[in-house]
């Protein structure tokens, strides 16, 4: 546990506090470039193709969900409730078909509350499988008993699980904050865990069609463990989670597709090119609201971007996709260092070409005045 003052802390985003910071801005923030899709993606309906067909994602043929999820979803009285319901519950499907029904239900029930929830699990309900290790301790591809493909889809299937409850976590934990946040944040995170609840479902029905099933092998606890330390800092939760994690997704999208599509399992490759596809929208949307939480608390993004991944200990790793985040709204200078040091050593030798012009400059005019003095002084007289 961090033990020194946190920048954001969650004690300190009140309506009041906030609000005094806006109106204290000396001059706006300055304009982003946001995915141009984010409008399209918040108005979307919703999606209920969650069976992946010979061609791309289908309706399922018939409701798979049963009424106990009905009845579940059906009697919680606010959204913040219907995300404690998600994160109570441990069976991988079974959430993954709550998690549907309950943004399903928030959609369809504009009356809804977002409600308001203060003693929420630290971590949310867990199957017995798989066994959660450190990242090094996972199993590599060639000492696992899954073949490649379904290794990579089990890796997959982890992080879309966790995703969930991260998504579902960031609703019902900052649900106390609602005056300050607004409904569309709660509206948006909702979303992103009806997708990665989607993704999830896709995962699943593949592993099963190559003979393996979620929990086959040994995975790591990273995101959840991160989704712990930012459980008091919304500011913290937005730049490590979408900013970080979920970008890393963009990154690895297209490696993973290229690997897959060169084992031959190309109905595999598609799924990941869909799910990469779709992560977009979940990492502009973290932009969004990190952007939106900076100007209401009067800070300049990059740096309090910079500051909070060093503080809670988040990695930037490389190679970036730089195209997939330029499009996703994460300007280069957050989080690669080569192009701040780019422009720093820039900068350096324009300043240095300005001083040397400077200096050339006053040592022409030292030389101009002393020619005019020697012209102007009386000649000696030779008695």
């Amino acid at each position: 546990m961090l033990i020194h003052l946190r920048p954001f802390p969650t004690n300190y985003l009140s309506p009041r506090s906030l609000t005094i910071c806006s109106s204290l801005s000396s001059s706006p923030t300055p304009q982003h470039k946001l995915w141009s899709g984010l409008d399209n993606w918040r108005n979307s309906p919703i999606n209920d193709l969650r069976l992946w067909g010979p061609n791309g994602p289908l309706l399922p043929s018939s409701s798979s969900t049963s009424s106990t999820f009905h009845g579940l979803v059906s009697a919680a009285s606010s959204l913040a409730d219907l995300g404690a319901l998600v994160l109570s519950t441990s069976d991988p499907l079974s959430k993954s078909h709550i998690s549907h029904l309950a943004f399903s239900r928030w959609r369809r029930e504009n009356n809804l509350p977002v409600g308001s929830i203060s003693n929420l699990p630290s971590s949310p309900s867990r199957p017995p499988k798989p066994l959660l290790v450190p990242t090094n301790e996972v199993p590599s591809p060639k000492d696992s008993d899954l073949p490649l493909n379904a290794y990579m889809l089990h890796n997959l299937a982890h992080i879309e699980l966790n995703a969930i409850d991260l998504a579902w976590d960031t609703v019902a934990r900052f649900s106390p904050f609602f005056d300050v946040l607004g409904r569309r944040f709660f509206d948006d995170f909702a979303h992103v865990a009806d997708d990665e609840s989607r993704h999830f479902m896709w995962c699943s029905q593949r592993l099963a069609e190559l003979g393996f099933k979620y929990g086959d092998m040994p995975a790591n606890n990273l995101l959840m463990r991160e989704c712990e330390n930012t459980s008091n800092n919304v500011a913290a939760r937005l730049a490590v989670i979408p900013l970080v994690q979920e970008a890393r997704g963009l990154d690895a999208g297209p490696r993973l597709v290229k690997r897959l599509m060169g084992f031959g399992d190309h109905r595999t490759s598609k799924i990941v090119a869909k799910i990469a596809e779709e992560e977009i929208a979940h990492v502009a949307v973290g932009v969004d609201w990190f952007l939106s939480v900076c100007q209401k608390m009067n800070r300049a993004p990059c740096p309090t971007f910079k500051d909070l991944i060093k503080e809670y200990g988040a990695e930037l790793r490389g190679p970036f996709n730089h195209s997939a985040r330029e499009i996703a709204g994460i300007p280069r200078d957050w989080y690669d260092p080569s192009c701040g040091t780019e422009v720093d050593e820039g900068k350096k030798q324009g300043d240095k070409e300005q001083l040397s012009a400077v200096y050339d400059r006053l040592t022409h005019i030292i030389s101009m005045e002393s020619e005019n003095s020697s012209l102007q002084r009386p000649a000696k007289s030779n008695e």
